[in-house]
């Protein structure tokens, strides 16, 4: 679980342009929007894309997204639970 902790904090690094970042300066439960990481609703869609194209998983109720993005952690145990390659 550590490793794929990792691996999604660099991605989500990656992907959302957050260039000055390292991954550990991303806590692992905090929340990534609002008054966590900061993210918004475009960062949102960039973390929907890296999901479903680095994991092969859909989300498919957007109510869930909420839960399912609130941190690092909360990612890495839905992709956990759900991943199909």
């Amino acid at each position: 679980m550590e490793n794929l902790i990792l691996k999604l904090k660099k991605q989500i690094i990656d992907a959302l342009n957050l260039e000055d970042m390292e991954p550990d300066e991303i806590e692992t439960d905090e929340a990534l929007f609002d008054d966590g990481l900061g993210l918004d609703s475009i960062d949102a869609l960039e973390l929907i894309v890296l999901t479903e194209k680095n994991y092969g998983i859909k989300i498919e109720d957007p109510k869930d997204g909420k839960k399912i993005f609130y941190s690092v952690k909360t990612l890495a145990e839905f992709i956990k639970k759900h991943k199909t390659n």
